[in-house]
């Protein structure tokens, strides 16, 4: 079994979200699958995800991020800000 490395509790979720990489490029659509304090698991369709990124909530302030994992469609980030 592995280890939840987590210092703050998952909430599941299902909430339409962007992201934006740098500054003046076109937030694209994704998915929220699950969050916490201190991050986020995002599904995004679109293969060029840079290590980091910011998240555009449909609710609430947009959060700095950095790439954690990424399998597939599937992928984790830290919140830095």
């Amino acid at each position: 079994m592995l280890a939840n490395r987590r210092r703050s509790e998952r909430r599941m979720c299902s909430n339409f979200a962007k992201i934006q990489f740098g500054t003046g490029g076109l937030p694209r659509d994704c998915m929220i699958s699950d969050m916490s304090d201190g991050g986020v698991k995002i599904i995004a369709e679109y293969p060029e995800i840079p290590t980091e990124f910011t998240v555009i909530f449909s609710e609430g302030r947009p959060r700095q991020c950095k790439l954690a994992w990424r399998i597939g469609c599937e992928l984790g980030a830290q919140f830095v800000d």
